[in-house]
């Protein structure tokens, strides 16, 4: 029996998921977290065989908290589990030791697949996943410039260039609008930019955004 945890904020998808997997005999959805915080808590209590994580959830962001999870559990496979298309975070979690990166969009037979595949210790890559694995191989002089963003700022980059101002992304992210600022200055200085519009008509153009 695979024990899975999954930690998503929106309890509608945390109920769908557990819906999938109950239909599913070797797994069992043992314990939900709706953010990152809660979800650590809940590691340290209990262990498990999987963890299903949202990369994008308020508070500590997913890819901060798989940063905790790999630091303190490293055996321990987190699937993680997105709105955004593989292009835009796949190599970043996988880099930050994620066994696999599915899209929420994909058929449930694909999630049970992952599922299945790193609760052996094996790495659950998707087609479209390699593309962007072989992508990233490229020399550096080669790579895009939102390569060179930290995680957070390459997250705030993404946030801006969807629409949303400074205020609406640090009320999302549970972080002041002052630091907000700061990642979009840093984006700005690395990225060689002067304004929003120009991260937006980047990011629009890069397949960063939908």
């Amino acid at each position: 029996m695979i024990k899975i945890i999954i930690a998503d904020d929106h309890a509608i998808v945390r109920k769908g998921l557990k819906q999938i997997l109950e239909d599913t005999m070797e797994m069992i959805v043992a314990d939900e977290a709706s953010n990152g915080y809660e979800l650590m808590e809940k590691l340290r209590k209990q262990s498990f065989d999987v963890v299903i994580l949202d990369i994008t959830m308020p508070g500590r962001s997913g890819l901060d908290t798989l940063k905790d999870i790999k630091l303190d559990f490293p055996k321990l496979p987190v699937l993680v589990l997105s709105v955004h298309r593989e292009e835009e975070y796949a190599v970043r979690t996988l880099r930050s030791g994620a066994a696999g990166y599915i899209n929420k969009k994909s058929a449930p037979d694909e999630l049970i697949e992952a599922i299945r595949t790193v609760s052996t210790g094996r790495k659950y890559i998707s087609h479209t996943v390699a593309d962007a694995l072989v992508t990233n191989l490229n020399p550096s002089s080669d790579r895009p410039l939102h390569e060179s963003l930290s995680d957070r700022e390459y997250q705030v980059m993404c946030m801006i260039a969807s629409g949303k101002s400074v205020s609406t992304i640090s009320k999302e992210l549970n972080l002041s609008v002052k630091t907000i600022s700061t990642f979009r200055s840093h984006i700005l200085r690395k990225m060689n930019m002067k304004d929003n519009a120009e991260i937006t008509h980047y990011a629009i153009k890069n397949q960063l955004v939908d």
